[in-house]
């Protein structure tokens, strides 16, 4: 006759966690927390204290408010542009019953060509500042204490792209004065009046640029972190590369256009 077992007959095993190791019954493997405080997939980046943010989240929260504040800007230019389409079309029938539209196409100063030129080079040199401060080799040397090899790198970069930045401002400022010589002023007709604005709201945010470049510039001597040289350097640089892309688009309405 088989035997038979009672529940106090049977011994009480204590419960085993998840995560223990497994001696062939089938359940789920031993789970090995390894830290190795890198930020790439599969590294428990996600285990770090709770509230905490490495270097790389915040370099994406200051992008991400810096292309927050972009989106602004372009909205602020695609309005200017819609109304520029506007006053193109724009018109009213005289006493003879005929449509007259004030538009004149003005002829466009030959120096903005030269002004895209130096703008898209500046654009190359901030690039160069951006990857430059990122160097993987520098930056290590940088968090080992082994001194600043970035600052070599990067500011040269800054430097020239200022310089250019100022050139281009200095350029537009010439393609006014040519304006004027030939009598063509703010309010003297639609095109000329969408010329001023367009140039003249574009090159203000152009300084604003510059002054970013002058405030990474003097971060790259006066900032103690590495990672706050990194997001003064990046967000100036996306900031000026949105910039370069505002002018293409500006200067193509303003040629082909009117």
């Amino acid at each position: 006759m088989p035997a038979i077992l009672h529940p106090d007959d049977v011994e009480q095993r204590p419960a085993q966690r998840y995560d223990e190791g497994d001696t062939g019954g089938g359940r789920r493997p031993p789970v090995d927390e390894k830290h190795t405080g890198g930020g790439g997939d599969n590294d428990n980046w996600h285990n770090r204290p709770q509230g905490r943010r490495g270097p790389r989240e915040k370099l994406q929260q200051y992008r991400l408010g810096l292309f927050f504040a972009l989106g602004g800007d372009l909205m602020f230019f695609v309005a200017i542009v819609s109304a520029f389409f506007v006053s193109k079309h724009a018109g009213h029938f005289d006493a003879y019953n005929r449509w007259i539209n004030p538009w004149l196409a003005i002829s466009i100063p030959s120096i903005l060509w030269i002004n895209t030129a130096v703008l898209l080079v500046s654009s190359v040199t901030m690039e160069f500042a951006r990857r430059g401060i990122f160097r993987e080799i520098d930056a290590l040397e940088e968090w080992l204490g082994l001194g600043r090899p970035t600052r070599k790198r990067v500011i040269p970069w800054l430097i020239a792209s200022i310089l250019l930045g100022l050139l281009f401002v200095w350029g537009q400022l010439v393609a006014w004065a040519q304006l004027r010589s030939q009598r063509i002023y703010f309010a003297d007709n639609p095109s000329s009046h969408f010329f001023y604005l367009i140039t003249g709201t574009h090159g203000l945010h152009l300084l604003l640029g510059i002054f970013f470049l002058g405030a990474a510039l003097v971060g790259m001597k006066t900032a103690r972190s590495l990672e706050s040289r990194q997001i003064l350097v990046d967000c100036s640089a996306w900031y000026w590369h949105s910039m370069g892309v505002f002018w293409i688009f500006l200067f193509a309405l303003l040629v082909y256009g009117q």
